[in-house]
């Protein structure tokens, strides 16, 4: 098994996909643009995407009310900092900057809905 794509429901999917569009590079793979407006994100591997759409059918989770270890979005930096200033220019707002005892660089932000996205540059990259 392999992971195809992770799924959010969000109250304003068009809005959230274009901005993760514009400022996290991720690619559009297909885009309904009917309710419920799915949309799934490529990252710039290929390989996994994130797919965020707007379903009645399903409950929205109350991101802002959410600790970020509840739930996040981790993103591979390779300078959190500029990232950092980019993405909140861009309108996210920051939770957390950290450097790790190994060096590693983790940014927490939450982004314009208060979802949360970790800007990650590991000592020793996972993957």
């Amino acid at each position: 098994m392999k992971f195809e794509h992770f799924a959010i429901n969000v109250p304003d999917s068009q809005a959230t996909s274009l901005w993760y569009e514009e400022h996290l590079g991720l690619t559009v793979k297909k885009k309904m643009v009917e309710s419920p407006f799915m949309t799934f994100l490529a990252d710039d591997s290929g390989t996994v995407m994130l797919e965020i759409y707007s379903n009645p059918k399903g409950e929205t989770l109350d991101f802002v009310g959410l600790h970020p270890l509840a739930v996040h979005l981790a993103l591979v930096s390779e300078d959190p900092s500029a990232d950092k200033k980019r993405l909140i220019e861009a309108g996210a707002t920051e939770f957390s900057d950290d450097i790790l005892p190994d060096g590693s660089h983790l940014v927490m932000l939450r982004d314009p809905w208060g979802i949360c996205l970790q800007l990650c540059k590991r000592a020793v990259p996972m993957i």
